[in-house]
């Protein structure tokens, strides 16, 4: 099943195709999405030697889970996190960790508001959106200002508070030089699930996956399925990379 947007053409000109709903990742509020959003999937493009897969992690309010940051800073584990205003503002420490880590942390851009980039005004799981061409043109400058502003490269990559977005949004976000960051294995469905079904979804990640979890819910057992699943992965020999190290493609 494929969710169709009267831009689908222009997107896949962009190299962002239209969402499917790929087997055991459908979300639970799926059935109520309303079908001109877009969410976007990708994939790590080719393939190594070795099995390997990119970590996206979403800081999106609340505090930094130390079960998940301790564990990538320990064990040397690539990913590429995601930071919109409203953790910047409350885990300066936190932060300042992961930008003193640039060969294995990246940092992405989360918005400056922690807003959807949607831009009819539909809410999302409680989340509000931009509303506005202008108000998702402000989420996006308005987040990587912030972010240069405490000490990080001008990020490449962007990701909107709910992976969905209107599809003249995803246009916008690519002519402010931006790239949207998909993912193709949801683990943690906005840090709801319980330790063994998220440490299962990692776990069985498989080659050139594109993992999204969460990274700002320290108290929700969630984080700590991430970081039993991370470690299960990196016992069986996989590598994890960065996006902006590898290539993508997107899921068709």
């Amino acid at each position: 099943m494929t969710l169709q947007s009267p831009s689908r053409r222009a997107l896949l000109m962009q190299g962002l195709a239209a969402p499917v709903l790929l087997a055991g990742l459908v979300r639970p509020a799926q059935a109520v999405l309303s079908a001109h959003l877009v969410e976007p999937h990708m994939r790590l493009a080719g393939g190594g030697a070795a099995p390997r897969v990119a970590l996206t992690l979403d800081a999106c309010d609340g505090h930094a889970d130390r079960r998940i940051l301790d564990l990538l800073l320990s064990e040397r584990i690539a990913a590429t996190i995601f930071v919109a205003g409203p953790w910047l503002a409350r885990n300066h420490d936190a932060f300042a960790r992961l930008l003193a880590n640039p060969d294995l942390i990246e940092i992405g851009n989360h918005g400056a508001r922690h807003r959807s980039a949607i831009e009819d005004g539909e809410v999302l799981w409680g989340v509000r959106a931009a509303g506005s061409a202008a108000g998702v043109e402000a989420e996006v400058r308005g987040g990587a200002d912030l972010l240069v502003a405490a000490g990080a490269p001008r990020p490449r990559w962007y990701r909107d508070a709910t992976a969905r977005y209107s599809p003249d949004a995803l246009a916008l976000i690519a002519g402010l030089g931006c790239r949207v960051a998909g993912f193709s294995l949801n683990a943690d469905q906005g840090a709801s699930l319980g330790a063994a079904q998220v440490r299962g979804r990692i776990a069985g990640a498989e080659d050139g996956a594109v993992i999204i979890a969460h990274v700002n819910q320290p108290g929700r057992s969630a984080g700590a399925g991430v970081a039993e699943g991370l470690r299960a992965l990196k016992e069986r020999g996989v590598g994890f990379v960065r996006l902006s190290d590898v290539g993508v493609v997107p899921v068709v």
